[in-house]
């Protein structure tokens, strides 16, 4: 495996992101991914297939379930969060091909979305409040009219507690269930800490490292520039940005983003200060 150079600078960024929750609820434009996409790496390590129910988001935690529902058509699908994205600044969520063909837009191309976080069953992970009414009457005590006569009782064997049944989680659909994922790849990695200047080609944000380090190898192969990370902080949480190539100038920057979004269609170029 070749070697390529990570190099990692802070910076402070004042922006803010909406990261998923109990109940988490978002709406939005959704797209789904080009046949170019399937079998690549997606940011958790997996292959994307079209024939999954998967999906990219920029901050629901990888495996989280998320019902997206069409409002123009009430159509709705499961689908699993393994990918970041998408990118484009007027979207929420990147659909698997399949998914997008339940939903019913994959002729438009967008479509305007309603998603929800479920839990790992499958339904809304919003709360519902229990109350309970722990007040009981208890039965008032009458004094004993006459003396009551001890009289000895057979022993009798306490009564074994009947065996419950055996509960079974639900089984999710193979299409929903989480692969297992093999840390099997190895990385040699040289950092350099430098100031940001110039110009770069941002491909996407992330928040886990680890899984960040497989899409810079294959950017490594694919686009034949230096890779480069940025670590931007956002208020207590650390955000990295994955960066290619080193321009002077914004239009050498542009020129060469002309080539990687026939690769990278959402990537963009950003001034790193």
């Amino acid at each position: 495996m070749k070697k390529f150079l990570l190099y990692i600078f802070l910076t402070i960024s004042i922006s803010t992101l909406s990261f998923g929750q109990s109940g988490f609820k978002q709406e939005g434009k959704a797209s789904f991914y080009a046949d170019k996409f399937d079998g690549r790496t997606t940011a958790s390590g997996e292959k994307y297939s079209h024939q999954k129910a998967t999906c990219a988001h920029l901050n629901l935690p990888f495996g989280t379930l998320v019902k997206v529902t069409n409002v123009d058509n009430g159509k709705y699908v499961v689908v699993r969060v393994n990918d970041r994205g998408p990118f484009a600044p007027d979207r929420i969520i990147d659909l698997s091909r399949s998914a997008a063909e339940k939903l019913d837009f994959v002729g438009k191309g967008l479509a305007d979305v309603r998603i929800e976080v479920l839990d790992e069953y499958g339904n809304p992970t919003t709360k519902i409040p229990v109350t309970v009414d722990s007040k009981v009457e208890q039965p008032k005590e009458t004094p004993p009219t006459e003396k009551p006569v001890d009289t000895p009782k057979p022993k009798q064997e306490e009564p074994k507690p009947a065996p419950q049944p055996e509960t079974k989680k639900p089984v999710l659909p193979q299409e929903l269930q989480q692969p297992e994922v093999s840390p099997t790849e190895l990385y040699s990695i040289s950092i350099d800490r430098q100031e940001p200047n110039g110009f770069a080609l941002q491909i996407g944000s992330y928040k886990e490292l680890v899984n960040l380090l497989r899409i810079a190898n294959d950017l490594k192969e694919s686009l034949k520039k230096e890779v480069r990370v940025q670590v931007v902080t956002i208020g207590n949480d650390k955000v990295y940005r994955l960066l290619v190539g080193s321009f002077s100038s914004r239009a050498d920057a542009d020129k060469f983003k002309a080539k990687a979004t026939s690769i990278y269609p959402d990537c963009f170029v950003t001034e790193l200060k």
